[in-house]
């Protein structure tokens, strides 16, 4: 992974994008109430479109191409990952719930306990 340090600036460019996004976004929200009544199909589509241009606009800001960057470095580290088998992953799974199941019992227990001596000392016999 990279190890970048980000300017504490951004350019006017930038900003000017993030406003353009955020505006779309607004007007989205907006127009998905007003137009309420409308078909839920051409709502959609709308509001598919809104969105792809949203992420246009924003992967072309600085921070957009380091997310962008981020993403492809990410998936190269999880094709370099040894995924376990099924035979493995069941017996995790298998163990993981027994020792669940045996914590439960253990805290059951302990509550159990302290409740007869809680009842005991203030004499309520709970």
């Amino acid at each position: 992974m990279n190890a970048n340090v980000e300017s504490p600036s951004s350019s006017a460019a930038d900003i000017i994008k993030w406003i353009a996004v955020v505006a779309i976004l607004i007007i989205m929200v907006v127009a998905n109430n007003m137009y309420g009544e409308s078909s839920p199909l051409i709502r959609a589509i709308v509001f598919v479109v809104a969105v792809s241009a949203c992420l246009g606009i924003a992967s072309q800001t600085e921070k957009g191409r380091t997310f962008i960057a981020f993403a492809k470095e990410s998936r190269t580290e999880v094709r370099r990952v040894k995924w376990p088998t099924r035979t493995e992953a069941t017996q995790t799974t298998y163990i993981v719930g027994a020792a669940t199941a045996a914590t439960a019992v253990f805290l059951w227990l302990i509550d159990a306990i302290l409740l007869q001596v809680v009842g005991v000392v203030t004499g309520l016999g709970l």
